[in-house]
């Protein structure tokens, strides 16, 4: 019997409410501490806001497409073992996981920052991001960069 793909083991995720968009349910999802959904959708809601406003744009979700885009990996770091050695290997990332890893950097740095509100923080992360600066598009930086440094190692992949 053949194996299961992930692809048919993932589950569907509804577009939210408000832009009716799976990407935003997603960042909500990822938010949302002990199950508080509601409390996790007004705090992106009023990011994502926040976050337009700062960058003069009309349209939210463009500026949120735009911070993803700038935050999700195409590369990443396997560790492996051959012949009694451990070696990093640069893997290629493709769709959901890339998305996976720009969402958990956002909230995971969003969460760091203090000082103001939730809502605050995560409208920072996302004009940073869109900027290409920030804690989010730095963790991605270093994950290219050991990429890079590793590059020589890619042969194992194969093997």
């Amino acid at each position: 019997m053949p194996r299961k793909t992930t692809a048919s083991l993932q589950r569907k995720i509804n577009a939210d409410r408000k832009y009716q968009s799976v990407m935003v349910q997603r960042l909500i999802n990822k938010s949302m501490i002990d199950g508080k959904k509601l409390l996790a959708e007004r705090a992106v809601y009023g990011a994502l806001e926040m976050a337009a406003k700062k960058l003069n744009s009309e349209n939210p979700l463009e500026v949120f497409e735009k911070a993803l885009k700038n935050v999700s990996p195409s590369f990443e770091v396997k560790s492996r073992r051959v012949g009694g050695a451990n070696y990093q290997i640069p893997f290629p990332i493709q769709g959901h996981r890339q998305l996976h890893f720009a969402f958990s950097w956002m909230v995971k740095c969003a969460r760091l920052r203090s000082g103001m509100s939730y809502s605050q923080r995560l409208a920072m992360e996302i004009v940073d991001a869109c900027n290409e600066t920030g804690g989010a598009f730095k963790k991605k930086e270093d994950t290219h960069r050991m990429a890079e440094a590793n590059r020589a190692f890619a042969h194992f992949a194969r093997a």
